[in-house]
């Protein structure tokens, strides 16, 4: 918790006027006193003077002598103690709370602060004094105190971004597949990324449940894969060497979160028939191909698609950067967090996370077995939201970036192009959701992150060399020579 602070200061409580053009001299002054009570929160303590609280009172009872209708008197002729007698406690409510919402509203004007939410005034415990002044005191939760690093080269680092005839390669022969047929092998066995056909019997182990059959289903040789709707992990060993003609036995157990109730939880056991066995043969690269890619021969295609991947490699580069910015503000900038604000955006955060494992098929016992590491998680994510915000929006102010009406719909239009609906729909529905404000301070968050870009201190490094399967697969070339072999 912070040091507390004592800081005393006057302010003038400002009187009621007939007209605007005419102003009264100034009247009585309200006392002050704000302390620091914790992280980013503030206590104000208001003393209105007596002097106050019967001008106050002379202008309800004036306004209510014109308004109020007396048995036995015109408007605006009955006496003030007969108004006093007969509206009495309603005209001391409304006095206190004209004079508590002016000298709190007043308190935090005059004194500058940047407050995160209304102020905690619990009106009902405070009483209007018969004599003497009324005191009373609130809290608010203030916008943090920032002290931004240095935003003028920020030092970043980024893969050199060279696109290679390797990845041109692998582009093509993924196209190739995806426009590929699956033809049968005619000799051989099963192998990785193959398709069989199969019969398939389904039977929940320990259960009276009725065997399910499946016949000529297609099933996808793969380390993770589905037996009709039953996923099967390691799929891959049951079937890799098999032929055509083998059975094939196992047992899996169901994860308790899958989606079907039929399987959740449950152990099945599956023996598989293989009838036939098929490997995806790519598609040639002849003139039917190249048309649908707009491209007249091999060379166009390899030019075109080396332009994407440069295009996809710069926006990669792009976000990592981002993200580089990101850590260096959060890592170089430390101040303290409205505690109240995060604990009420941490437990939502907390309940939606609940909600999806419910949604999910977990038993409540085994979420409630989960909460302390949902809740820590929660914390932790609210708390690094909100550092994020409050950085963003101190630098957006520092490089005076705004963000016009224009610029908004511009974006809103595009993500409109994206999902096919109409722009003025979609910001029509982000205004009526509350997602239209967020949606302007990531725009403006964008909108600096590209500036700091503009000066950051960028080191390009050799791109790492990752080994992965697809790298160990021949290339276009080589594997051309071999497509027919299954």
């Amino acid at each position: 918790m912070a040091e507390e602070e004592q800081a005393t200061v006057q302010t003038n409580q400002e009187q009621a006027t007939e007209t605007e053009s005419k102003k009264e001299p100034a009247g009585p002054k309200n006392v002050v006193t704000i302390e620091q009570v914790g992280p980013c929160k503030k206590k104000l303590v208001i003393e209105i003077p007596e002097e106050a609280i019967k001008n106050a009172t002379d202008e309800q009872y004036n306004t209510l002598r014109k308004e109020a209708l007396v048995p036995g008197f015109r408007k605006g002729r009955a006496p003030r103690r007969l108004l006093e007698k007969r509206f009495g406690k309603e005209a001391a409510e409304a006095i206190k709370l004209k004079l508590l919402a002016s000298a709190s509203d007043l308190a935090i004007k005059d004194n500058k602060l940047d407050v995160l939410g209304d102020p905690t005034i619990e009106y009902e415990k405070i009483e209007l004094p018969e004599t003497g002044p009324l005191k009373f005191d609130f809290q608010v939760e203030v916008r943090p105190e920032i002290n931004l690093p240095p935003l003028e080269g920020i030092p970043l680092t980024r893969p050199k971004l060279e696109v290679t005839d390797e990845q041109v390669d692998r582009e093509i022969q993924q196209l190739r597949r995806w426009s590929g047929v699956w033809t049968p092998r005619q000799t051989g066995v099963v192998q990785l990324d193959d398709q069989i056909i199969a019969d398939a019997e389904l039977k929940a182990a320990e259960a009276e449940q009725q065997e399910e059959r499946l016949d000529n289903i297609e099933i996808y040789v793969r380390q993770n894969g589905f037996v009709g709707a039953v996923p099967v992990e390691k799929l891959d060993e049951l079937l890799v060497g098999a032929k055509a003609g083998d059975v094939k036995e196992t047992t899996v157990e169901v994860p308790k979160t899958y989606f079907r109730e039929q399987y959740r939880g449950k152990k099945i056991d599956i023996r598989l028939t293989i009838k036939e066995i098929k490997w995806l043969k790519p598609a040639e690269l002849d003139e039917n191909f190249l048309r649908r890619y707009h491209v007249s021969n091999e060379d166009e295609l390899r030019e075109s698609i080396r332009d994407k991947l440069q295009s996809r490699l710069e926006q990669q580069s792009r976000t990592d950067m981002s993200e580089q910015i990101y850590q260096y503000l959060l890592n170089n900038t430390d101040f303290d967090l409205p505690l109240d604000i995060v604990a009420a955006h941490s437990l939502n955060l907390l309940k939606r996370q609940y909600g999806n494992l419910l949604i999910q098929g977990l038993p409540r016992e085994k979420i409630e077995e989960q909460m302390d590491r949902l809740r820590a998680g929660s914390e932790q994510q609210a708390k690094e939201q909100f550092k994020i915000f409050f950085i963003m929006d101190e630098v957006a102010k520092k490089l005076g970036i705004q963000v016009s009406e224009e610029e908004i719909n511009g974006h809103i239009a595009q993500l409109a192009i994206q999902q096919g609906q109409r722009p003025e729909r979609m910001r029509e529905q982000m205004a009526r959701d509350g997602s239209l404000a967020q949606f302007e301070l990531q725009v403006r968050a964008d909108k600096s992150i590209a500036k700091l870009l503009e000066s950051a201190k960028i080191t390009e490094k050799e791109p790492e060399k990752k080994t992965t399967k697809k790298d160990k697969r021949k290339t276009t070339k080589e594997k051309t020579k071999d497509e027919n072999k299954g």
